[in-house]
């Protein structure tokens, strides 16, 4: 039993650990998952910039997949989905979260429109199971052919400036005809004694530049992976990929996501539909809205060096706690000091003069906008 025990407990690995150990990577524990943190021959810095400026390549095989197929596979998704997906053309892909019916968050998550009555929903890794049980208990009423495809697929992101001529040049998978938040699959031919190969592209990323997401089998992401890094595309870790993400304002759940943090209260009111017939939560975020949310998520900058950290108390000018830090960084690429925060609504108003307690002192800042770098999306 103790050894049953023990083996439960232990971390995930994806199909491309072992290919992180060969590039010296520091591992760490993500979502249940050994990760990699940075890798030996750059750093975050350097791996940071390597995105801004040229090209990354991210394992992100840690992310959990679900399909949702059948005569109700829309009226399904549109139940547990904030966004609108009626009549969404195939290859379309929407952001949004699936509420608790009192609005806290259960996740964010993609959805792929992969055809009529076919859908494939990308979901948060620390999340897989305690969504897998939230759908399959949803799912009653409903004609659907609902599969948890998560150990199947294994996922790399290739993202900057550069991503769509190495996709094209290294890979050979032809996507400039892919706009912003659109997908395909394409089926590559293996041999004539095998069935031809089901891969999935998507121009989709959480750094805020251009770049694609490629779903495929572990041999596939593996072959992928060997030939980019043979190419000289740089290997990042998680500790860019969070850089990347905070500086353009995009959420990572836990921090300004939770069971306790709603799409309204993170100024994510954007997709939630309200005007849709029905989905989980809706009279909780339609109310919240309705009212004002007592907390609101804020960007800050201060005016100091001093770095802000997760957990962080936000105070008022007279000293008195508002709310927390959810992320903080010296952000790379804009060299100021900088944070998302989750503070009382009276507060959250551009320009609003805060402080925050950093150890045992207290360091003044300003509210301003979430993107602190300007998203360089192709539309």
């Amino acid at each position: 039993m103790a050894i049953k025990q023990e083996l439960e407990l232990r971390t995930k690995r994806t199909c491309l650990y072992d290919k992180h150990i060969n590039l010296g990577a520091t591992i760490v524990e993500f979502g249940g998952f050994d990760m990699p943190l940075l890798y030996k021959n750059a750093g975050i810095t350097a791996e940071h910039m390597a995105v801004r400026d040229e090209v990354g390549l991210f394992d992100v095989s840690h992310m959990g997949e679900v399909t949702v197929k059948g005569k109700d596979a829309e009226r399904y998704v549109q139940h547990i989905f904030t966004n609108d997906i009626a009549g969404a053309p195939v290859g379309k892909i929407y952001y949004g979260m699936m509420c608790y019916e009192n609005g806290g968050t259960v996740d964010d998550l993609l959805v792929y429109k992969m055809g009529e009555n076919d859908f494939f929903l990308v979901i948060n890794a620390s999340n897989i199971d305690k969504d897998w049980a939230w759908m399959q208990e949803h799912a009653a009423g409903f004609d659907i052919d609902l599969q948890n495809r998560s150990d199947f697929y294994g996922q790399i992101a290739v993202q900057g400036p550069e991503a769509e001529d190495v996709v094209e040049r290294v890979l050979g998978l032809a996507c400039k005809e892919l706009n912003f938040y659109t997908c395909k699959t394409i089926l590559l031919p293996l041999t004539s004694h095998l069935s031809p190969l089901e891969i999935i592209i998507s121009r989709t990323g959480y750094t805020g530049e251009d770049g694609f997401e490629i779903y495929g089998s572990h041999d596939f992401i593996r072959d992928c992976w060997d030939k980019l890094i043979a190419a000289g595309v740089q290997a990042c870790g998680l500790g860019c990929r969070d850089t990347l993400r905070f500086e353009v304002g995009l959420p990572l759940y836990g921090d300004e996501l939770s069971a306790d943090i709603t799409p309204i209260m993170a100024g994510l009111g954007m997709f939630v539909k309200l005007d849709k017939p029905e989905f989980i939560g809706k009279d909780a975020l339609a109310k919240q809205k309705a009212e004002g949310p007592a907390k609101k998520l804020v960007g800050i900058e201060l005016f100091d060096k001093a770095i802000p950290r997760h957990g962080y108390t936000v105070l008022n000018m007279e000293g008195e706690p508002i709310g927390e830090v959810t992320t903080g960084y010296h952000a790379l690429s804009v060299d100021k000091s900088v944070c998302m925060a989750l503070i009382d609504a009276q507060y959250a108003k551009l320009d609003t003069e805060v402080q925050i307690q950093i150890r045992k002192k207290v360091f003044p800042g300003k509210v301003v906008k979430k993107q602190f770098y300007h998203k360089n999306y192709k539309q």
